[in-house]
């Protein structure tokens, strides 16, 4: 037996069983290292390979490899320059579309970047058996463009299309009611619509909303963004809510938010967390809105103005929705009373996998542990903006749950800082794979703050180690097994050197970090420290993959008045100690200047990236000077980089005085030039 099977080779797998199994692999540096092993290896490589993000030169286009006409799943709106036309740099735009057909002729699903209308007037007729399509623009529309001509192309040639998403395309909430009820039955074959718009400040009005779902009675998914202020024409309420759910009773997934909760303004941390209007939505509506969806799974209304004593409501949605699996609530009040701890409203959706409730102000620890009780499925869940409940509350949340909750958000919870955040979490610290937290640590000394002594500052982390989350049992520091995923929020001026001393101590398989920095730092003189602790990440042996997101940072990124700093010296402060971690990947955010709308990286953050000696990866969320980006040359692995204008408005190239095409070119051509040699 030991002989014969000694004599079987890989290769004598069957084909069939091969593909399977190389299908499987879904990492993309693995999947082009197993193309190289041997000529077949090669073949089934490519013909299993479903998944394509295009990089590179958009004047490269011309010479697209043709060995991947398997793929079915291609990206095209990461070529460079970003945000550049795509079809533009060629002298045939048209035959320039027709090679990418001819490369791709198997294509299905698509998500390109959309400059201007020509791109998909040629795109278009060459896919028409696409079925899902993501359309992405943070430039401005054109304004001269009369309403819907930009859908025109789009639907008249993929007539089997299916999922439409432009959550990240900038056009006018008039667009699309005018264009889908001139194709009914385009819009009659839609499932999928995703309009959650994240760059306008105004969301869908209600007969907007209702013209489009009225065209589209087979979705299954909608997304969107709308209004629930009753002060406005077209605001979102209990008739609009009706209508929806009649004209499409097949949803699974309703997601509506309204365009306020899309922004970054806090709230104050002192207030009550009741808006000063109540919104349009009665409890009895809202019962019957879900008895017209009783197929709905997913569940989320951020109306971001009160609904009081929600909890009849929402008690007819486990049996009105026996499917529904993840709900989200926003500013939605009584939604557990907890008396006793029974379980009542919210908490009697027995099949919840997953839970977030944002700012609701009468949420307390016995309403936790009520939803504890009555949801014991929940694996994933998240609390935002609650006032009222504490350390105690969610200690015991856990505790209940910790044979299936894995994914935990805490923010803006006034009673719940870092550390009391992290005491609560002790029951599931060996299960818990994602985390976020808040970076307030209230308890530390501002002595400790300005002169950055060790000593202090672990005096002061063994005091907050010492904090009672509610019996005798004080927090203790142990191993974070199978936390992958970080994510922090921290104020701007505050640091990152507690967290370790914090009980973050010892997370061995912790691979990514995602940091929001938010704050005016124009009220601020200068960072009190050096540096704002990216050093202490270190810590993290597995740690390879980082967000550091600034743009919640507002400053000055020209001249500062007298006696303040520009943003250059915020940057520094953000990125000192970067250098000492060991990150493959990272995207960075820069600051902005909000008065004349710049997102710009400066000398010293390009300094500082320039020593991060094991980078391959590196996307800058913003613009940059073409000297200050001859930096990254120094980084012997870098392979990968880009700029990406993706916020809105982006600017316009004509009018930017920093990197263009021409600029982006010549960087690309020094990045990949045979004279660098790159580890692999």
């Amino acid at each position: 037996m030991a002989g014969t099977s000694s004599n079987v080779h890989f290769h004598d797998i069957p084909d069939v069983v091969l593909a399977t199994i190389f299908s499987l692999v879904t990492d993309t540096r693995t999947r082009n290292a197993m193309s190289l092993v041997c000529p077949k290896w090669h073949l089934l490589e490519r013909s299993t390979r479903k998944s394509l993000t295009l990089r590179g030169n958009l004047r490269d286009l011309f010479l697209i490899p043709t060995c991947f006409r398997a793929v079915t799943d291609l990206d095209l709106s990461l070529l460079s320059p970003w945000g550049h036309p795509l079809l533009d740099s060629s002298p045939n735009p048209l035959l320039l579309a027709q090679l990418l057909r001819h490369a791709f002729p198997s294509v299905v699903s698509l998500i390109v970047y959309i400059r201007n209308p020509s791109t998909l007037h040629l795109l278009a007729p060459l896919w028409p058996g696409l079925r899902n399509i993501k359309l992405i623009r943070w430039h401005q529309r054109f304004p001269t463009l009369p309403l819907g001509t930009e859908f025109i192309a789009l639907f008249e040639h993929c007539r089997m299309l299916s999922s439409l998403d432009i959550s990240q395309f900038h056009c006018w909430t008039e667009d699309l009611p005018q264009a889908i009820e001139a194709y009914p039955m385009f819009a009659a074959s839609l499932s999928q619509l995703n309009i959650l718009k994240h760059s306008s400040a105004e969301g869908f009005k209600s007969h907007e909303l209702l013209a489009i779902t009225a065209s589209c009675p087979n979705l299954h998914e909608l997304l969107a963004t709308c209004m629930f202020d009753h002060r406005f024409v077209g605001f979102v309420g209990d008739q609009t809510l009706l209508a929806l759910a009649s004209n499409c009773p097949c949803l699974s997934l309703l997601h509506l938010v309204d365009a306020t909760s899309l922004s970054n303004v806090l709230r104050d941390p002192d207030d009550e967390g009741y808006t000063s209007e109540d919104a349009s939505i009665t409890n009895a509506i809202l019962g019957d809105v879900f008895a017209g969806l009783p197929l709905l799974e997913v569940l989320v209304l951020d109306v971001c103005h009160n609904v009081r004593d929600a909890w009849p409501a929402l008690e007819l949605l486990n049996s009105r929705c026996p499917r529904l699996k993840s709900l989200k609530l926003g500013q939605f009040h009584g939604i557990c009373r907890g008396i006793d701890s029974r379980p009542d409203g919210i908490a009697l959706c027995q099949g919840l996998e997953s839970l977030s409730i944002k700012n609701s102000a009468d949420l307390t620890d016995t309403s936790l542990e009520a939803i504890s009780l009555g949801c014991p499925r929940l694996s994933k869940f998240e609390v935002l903006g609650c006032k009222k409940i504490t350390a105690k509350g969610v200690c015991k949340f856990t505790h209940v749950l910790r044979k299936t909750l894995v994914d935990v958000k805490i923010s803006f919870c006034k009673n719940l800082n870092a550390v009391s955040s992290l005491q609560a979490m002790e029951p599931i610290r060996d299960r818990i794979e994602r985390l976020h937290i808040d970076c307030v640590w209230d308890s530390v000394d501002n002595s400790a703050n300005q002169t950055g002594s060790s000593t202090e500052g672990t005096r002061l982390i063994k005091k907050n180690k010492s904090h009672d989350v509610g019996n005798d049992n004080s927090f203790s520091s142990g191993t974070w097994s199978k936390l992958h995923h970080l994510s922090l929020w921290i104020a701007v001026g505050e640091l990152l050197t507690p967290l370790s001393m914090a009980g973050l101590d010892d997370c061995p398989s912790l691979e990514e970090i995602e940091i929001k920095i938010e704050g005016d730092c124009r009220d601020q003189r200068r960072p009190c420290m050096a540096s704002l602790g990216l050093r202490y990440l270190a810590g993290y042996p597995s740690l390879s993959r980082m967000l550091l997101d600034c743009s919640g940072v507002i400053g000055y990124a020209l001249t500062a008045p007298p006696g303040y700093t520009d943003l250059s010296l915020w940057e520094r402060f953000f990125l000192n100690g970067i250098e000492n971690l060991n990150l493959n990947e990272l995207n960075y955010w820069p600051a902005q200047d909000m008065d004349v709308n710049q997102r710009s990286l400066f000398l010293p953050a390009a300094a500082l990236l320039a020593q991060c000696g094991s980078l391959r990866k590196l996307f800058i969320h913003g613009t940059a000077n073409e000297h200050f980006m001859m930096f990254l040359l120094r980084i012997p692995t870098l392979r990968d980089v880009q700029l990406r204008e993706d916020y809105y408005p982006a600017p316009e190239n004509d009018t930017s005085t920093e990197m263009r095409v021409e600029s982006c070119r010549r960087f690309e051509d020094a990045l990949n030039s045979i004279n660098r040699h790159i580890p692999d």
